[in-house]
């Protein structure tokens, strides 16, 4: 039991410095209206491993408050509460997808709740910090916001998804070996 909690530990914690660590390593572009966090690519871990909720979550706050203090992130603490709230939300939908059957399936819909959840929650926090709300530059923030996690979830998580679904000679998957489910 004590090996599975600190298995548990590690790899959320392991996500989570890779979150913030990609994230950082791009903030000019990781932060504002237009958002593209390469660490994004992390969104579909849910679907293999529980422990990926705690840690993208983790990892999001982290990097949205380290982003603040180094002047990167414009709307810091506010982000960082939005941010992490969108990403628990749509981490948590991402980890019921992979409860579904259907390979394919999850291929299709796992990376969709952080594109959406994202776009909603974010586009609408940048809105609104803007001063200036009205419906179409709320509808232009969802847009700036989705489209940024929509090339990175869509093009880099569905190869990510692929690897791990391979299967070693003898016919381990890979997933099951990384977050031994």
């Amino acid at each position: 039991m004590k090996k599975n909690k600190t298995h548990f530990l590690t790899v959320s914690a392991i996500i989570a410095a890779l979150y913030c660590a990609l994230t950082l390593v791009v903030a000019p572009i990781a932060f504002g209206p237009v958002q593209f966090r390469v660490s994004e690519v992390f969104t579909v871990l849910p679907l293999f491993s529980l422990a990926a909720v705690p840690g993208l979550t983790v990892g999001c706050l982290l990097s949205n408050l380290i982003g603040f203090m180094l002047g990167m992130n414009p709307v810091g603490l506010i982000d960082a509460l939005f941010g992490t709230a969108a990403t628990l939300i749509a981490a948590t939908i991402t980890y019921y997808i992979g409860k579904s059957s259907g390979k394919w399936l999850k291929i299709i819909f796992a990376p969709l709740p952080p594109v959406l959840l994202n776009g909603i929650i974010i586009g609408a926090e940048l809105t609104v910090l803007s001063g200036a709300f009205s419906w179409s530059a709320f509808t232009a923030s969802i847009i700036s916001v989705a489209l940024g996690e929509l090339v990175v979830c869509y093009p880099l998580g569905v190869p990510l998804m692929l690897l791990l679904f391979k299967k070693d000679a003898k016919g381990n998957l890979l997933y099951q070996q990384i977050f031994q489910v």
